[in-house]
């Protein structure tokens, strides 16, 4: 109400309240906010500190969950925390709190997210990435796998003779009629072509030796 002399006068008690009221609730304090903004590298992520506290010693749980003089990490200009790390590597990061799994898109390079996990101090998630480091240079160093096939010939009574006493190691791929060239008495003789394949053992010095078993008829 005005007040003399037409001067605005002091707001009322109750005005006073609802606008304090007005502006706790559209600034909570961030401490008790269960959303936590980031910004890392110039791009936005948002989270909750649940989510973020999944590693109780990690960078993030530090930043997040214990919000105080330890890490004394700025704030852009939108109250989000300043991370001066690569965005594209914090993706796999944010997803492995999120659900506990290991997952990196083809164009990324698994030792980036590695480089990102160290940093962040996730323990857990620098063991899964070094292992599928190394599962992959084992592959790698083993080459592709290579076969080898034989062409078997023989008359169909002969058929499950041949691949009952087949060695060990050899996978039966394809039967090919070839006709009949023989004649026993009344009865023709039907001819096949029986094709196996099996894997080429790799020596410990890298040279591939072709396996000296061969299909028993």
């Amino acid at each position: 109400s005005p007040g003399p002399g037409g001067a605005p006068g002091p707001p009322s008690p109750r005005a006073a309240g609802a606008a304090a009221g007005s502006a706790g609730a559209l600034s909570p304090p961030a401490a008790t906010s269960k959303w936590v903004r980031l910004n890392v590298g110039g791009t936005y992520f948002v989270s909750t500190r649940q989510t973020l506290c999944r590693e109780p010693k990690s960078f993030l749980c530090r930043l997040c969950c214990q919000d105080g003089p330890e890490l004394g990490s700025d704030k852009d200009e939108t109250g989000a925390y300043l991370i001066d790390r690569d965005p594209t590597y914090f993706g796999p990061i944010l997803n492995y709190l999120r659900h506990g799994k290991l997952i990196i898109n083809k164009e990324l390079a698994e030792e980036g997210v590695l480089e990102e996990a160290e940093f962040y101090n996730i323990a857990s998630l620098v063991r899964l990435v070094k292992e599928r480091i190394r599962d992959n240079e084992n592959r790698t160093s083993q080459g592709p796998v290579k076969h080898v096939y034989r062409v078997l010939q023989c008359q169909e009574e002969e058929l499950t003779q041949m691949v009952s006493t087949m060695s060990d190691g050899w996978k039966f791929e394809q039967l090919i009629s070839i006709g009949s060239s023989y004649n026993y008495g009344n009865e023709d003789q039907a001819e096949f072509l029986c094709v196996v394949s099996r894997e080429l053992n790799n020596s410990t010095n890298g040279i591939v030796k072709e396996p000296s078993e061969k299909a028993k008829v």
